[in-house]
């Protein structure tokens, strides 16, 4: 059994905020969905009530809260201006959008990881009809999983787009690096970055990052149906515009102007109604996230994963198949078992109250900073009794 003296964790006093840990404490399992805050809750449960009781009479309350929650992702992304983010249905909405809108070269070709979430594959693969190759990369292969993507770009690559955090290990990319080699040969980088935002520091400056999508429902701890898209402003002209809509113009509630132009903001790529309760409860998460810095949860969540790698280090028989090295962490460790398939070792979690998910041959733990020692040497302890 791991002795709860051989780690000291300082705990982040959320449980306030986070009712969760009354019911499910050692819910591991925000790399599918993260629970609302009672924040955001509570937002929802308010703009539910005001638009029962009153409809759209507070409607320039919502305007104000849009502009509000779209400078708090322009912070949490690192952009230069809320300008530059626009907020869409989902991550693949926004991957979608870069890759139908733009005009590809002739010989043109993509490079991705080998194993990408299908959000992340499967839109490229498409542009096969339209001419362009998409190389996909092993990049767990070799020692530097960096060199061997830039190395798969050539003159006649034009896009480079990888997951911050991969979905299935928690396999993390140096991105700084990918940018700025990105940035040398003029290849529009795209991160698809759900399994980090709201869980470790990101900048889309330091890291020349062109496009970016992240879905609310994971690390941002926020409802599914929204998510951040965030387009460089020397980016935007290269997209051609795959929907058209009022809600996509400066000043859209403006109806009697005779042009109708897109915004020059990232506001055109939003062509309808926005999703006003999905932005009350993302602004409520984003500010939580904002209130307690960025840098504090990563900081958080990564001693979260070093008390997991240590744990089932611990533990007989256990093998964690995420990559362990410092750089390539975040709040994902996924393992196996030599004697017991993953599938029963989920099982069994479940059946003790620890909430995973099976990825492959591994079982996934995603906690998030809110967790502390308290619910990890719980989980340890579940872990060891069962073998």
């Amino acid at each position: 059994m791991l002795a709860r003296t051989r780690v000291r964790l300082h705990y982040i006093e959320m449980n306030s905020q986070f009712p969760i840990l009354e019911e499910h404490p050692l819910y591991f399992n925000h790399a599918a969905v993260g629970p609302w805050p009672r924040c955001t809750a509570q937002a929802v449960e308010d703009f539910a009530r005001e638009n029962m009781a009153h409809g759209s009479l507070k409607f320039w309350d919502w305007v104000k809260r849009d502009k509000a929650l779209r400078e708090q992702l322009a912070k949490l992304t690192g952009a230069d201006s809320a300008a530059d983010i626009a907020l869409l249905k989902n991550t693949t909405e926004g991957i979608s959008t870069v890759a139908w809108g733009l005009d590809w070269k002739d010989g043109a070709n993509i490079v991705i990881p080998a194993g990408e979430f299908p959000s992340n594959r499967l839109p490229w693969l498409a542009q096969r009809a339209r001419g362009v190759e998409t190389r996909e990369v092993d990049i767990r292969a070799g020692s530097d999983a960096e060199r061997a993507l830039i190395d798969a770009m050539d003159a006649d690559t034009q896009l480079l787009s990888v997951s911050a955090v991969g979905w299935s290990d928690g396999f993390r990319l140096d991105l700084e690096r990918l940018g700025s080699a990105c940035h040398e040969r003029g290849v529009l980088f795209f991160v698809d970055a759900i399994q980090q935002l709201g869980a470790l520091p990101l900048d889309v400056e330091r890291c020349h990052i062109d496009f970016l999508a992240a879905d609310a429902h994971k690390w941002l701890l926020a409802p599914e149906g929204i998510a951040v898209f965030y387009c460089r402003d020397s980016a935007r002209p290269q997209l051609n515009l795959l929907q058209q809509g009022w809600h996509m113009a400066d000043q859209p509630w403006d109806f009697n102007r005779e042009e109708w132009l897109p915004s020059e903001t990232a506001l055109r790529f939003e062509a309808g109604s926005p999703n006003s309760l999905g932005q009350a409860a993302l602004h409520a998460s984003a500010g939580l996230l904002l209130d307690t810095g960025m840098d504090r949860v990563g900081s958080r969540v990564l001693a979260n994963t070093d008390f997991l790698i240590r744990a089932l280090r611990e533990i007989r028989g256990f093998q964690v198949s995420s990559d362990t090295a410092m750089n390539r962490r975040s709040g994902i460790v996924s393992f196996r078992h030599a004697d017991i398939k993953a599938d029963e070792l989920y099982r069994n979690l479940q059946k003790n109250g620890v909430f995973c998910a099976v990825r492959g041959q591994s079982v996934r733990l995603s906690p998030h900073f809110y967790q502390g020692e308290q619910e990890l040497v719980r989980a340890a302890e579940a872990l060891a009794h069962m073998v």
